[in-house]
Formats: C-alpha cells, sequence, structure tokens
C-alpha cells in the first residue's frame, strides 16, 4: 500500500530536478557571447617588398549576450590592427582592419594579431595574415657573428678579433668600417677605404683596437655601413673583460689546481 506513493515522489522529485537543471543550462547558454569570424587567416599572395598592404577581418556576436572586445596587439611593429568599436550587441557584425608594411621583409612572412573578448569559448583568438614578398635585386649584408666574447684580456695588449661579411645578394655590397680607435685589415692589407664584396662571397676582416688602459667589463661596437637598402646600418659587438698582470697572477694562483 505504501511502496506506489513513495515511487511518485520519487519520481516527482527527479522530474523537477531535471527541469532545474536544464533550465539552469538554457539560462547559462542565453547569457554567451560568441565571436565568429568569416575567416581567421588571410594570404596577401605574392607582393613587392616596401608595399603596404590592408585586409578587413569580418566577424558577428552569434551569441545571446553583449560581446566585449578587449585589447588588440598584432605580433610585431610592422602589422597594426583597428576594430571598429568595442561592444557588439547579439547578432550585430564588426570587423578589424589589419595593415602589413612589407617594408625590410622578404620571402614567405606569416605575423599576427591577437584579440581578446568575453567569449568563454575563445577568450584570446588570434588571426594570421601572410605574404610572399619579392625583392628587386640587391646586395644583401650579412655578419657570421653579431657579437664576439673575448673573455679576459690582459691590460695593455689591446683586441684582436676577426669578422666574416657575407654578401648575399645579387649585386656589389660595398661597406664601410667605423670605430673611433680600431684598424682593419684584409688579407694582411690594411683597409682604408671602402671594402668591396662580389654576389655570393665572404670576405674576413681582423679588427685591432689598441692598448686597453683600462681593466674591468670592455664593450665596443663596430659600425658597418652598407649599400644594402634594407639593411644599411649594422653593428658587432665586441666585449671582454680587461684584468691587470697582478690579477690575472691572482687568478691563476686561486684556479692552477683546477686547470692542470
Amino acid at each position: 500500500m505504501f511502496t506506489k506513493p513513495k515511487i511518485s515522489r520519487l519520481f516527482f522529485f527527479i522530474t523537477v530536478a531535471l527541469f532545474v537543471l536544464l533550465l539552469g543550462e538554457s539560462g547559462l547558454a542565453a547569457n554567451t557571447s560568441k565571436i565568429t569570424f568569416q575567416k581567421d587567416e588571410f594570404d596577401f599572395g605574392q607582393t613587392k617588398e616596401g608595399s603596404s598592404l590592408t585586409h578587413t577581418f569580418r566577424f558577428e556576436n552569434t551569441g545571446d549576450a553583449v560581446l566585449k572586445i578587449g585589447n588588440v596587439q598584432t605580433s610585431c611593429g610592422c602589422a597594426a590592427a583597428l576594430v571598429s568599436k568595442k561592444s557588439y550587441k547579439p547578432g550585430e557584425k564588426g570587423e578589424i582592419k589589419v595593415t602589413l608594411n612589407t617594408r625590410g621583409y622578404e620571402g614567405e612572412v606569416s605575423k599576427y594579431v591577437y584579440i581578446e573578448s568575453n567569449d568563454p569559448d575563445q577568450p584570446n583568438k588570434m588571426l594570421t595574415i601572410k605574404a610572399s614578398i619579392d625583392t628587386p635585386p640587391r646586395p644583401k649584408i650579412e655578419l657570421e657573428q653579431y657579437s664576439v666574447d673575448l673573455g679576459l684580456l690582459l691590460e695593455g695588449e689591446g683586441i684582436v678579433t676577426e669578422a666574416g661579411v657575407k654578401n648575399r645578394g645579387e649585386q656589389e655590397l660595398t661597406v664601410d668600417l667605423g670605430h673611433r680607435d680600431a684598424e682593419f685589415f684584409h688579407k694582411g692589407e690594411k683597409i682604408n677605404g671602402t671594402l668591396k664584396i662580389a654576389p655570393g662571397k665572404t670576405v674576413q676582416i681582423k679588427i685591432t683596437i689598441p692598448d686597453l688602459n683600462r681593466s674591468g667589463l670592455v664593450r665596443e661596437y663596430i659600425l658597418l655601413r652598407s649599400n644594402d637598402p634594407i639593411r644599411p646600418n649594422l653593428s658587432l659587438y665586441i666585449s671582454g673583460y680587461v684584468v691587470t698582470k697582478p690579477q690575472l697572477k691572482a687568478l691563476f694562483d686561486k684556479y692552477k689546481n683546477v686547470i692542470r
């Protein structure tokens, strides 16, 4: 006699619980914003170096709550992104205009735009722009290394090191070397004027800087000015630590058992 009423009450409570759960899920879905782009990647294709390229990404708030756009940033200073506005009602559409400056680039290039929003599924959306950048024939300067650490240097002995300068381009490269004290040599001959490097060739330069009459950390920069229109100025960074003879002797006495 009492079994059926208990089953009925249990069924009732289960039904109510499921109804409340479904109602809660429905309410949650009704309060969700969603940013939906027509495309999240665009390829400009072939273009000439130095051109400015623009593309507009279009999106829609396909959710049921107001979409709010936060920070919009790009992966480099060569690209800029501008959003049409910061807030969008459900069903409202918007745009993000992206401009890419190709100056100084060559070959296949990819840059990115990062969009923050209150879309819970993708709070940090990423867009991609691509381009294949053609450059006209030109000299192209490249250093074998852009920094040299000479370690310990003895006071009064100066700096002696080498640097390899390569021309990766299709035209002759001309380079002028600059430093207040340094002298430059190629194949034993002092370089007094402009250095000329044929396409595809590498030239080894010997660099000497006079006596270092000081102790402590040394930083020197060799400036290379070239006719490469993309990289007309480069620097070679030379560093070391100058010690006096007494300091060197003290170091040797301290670590002589280690280095033997």
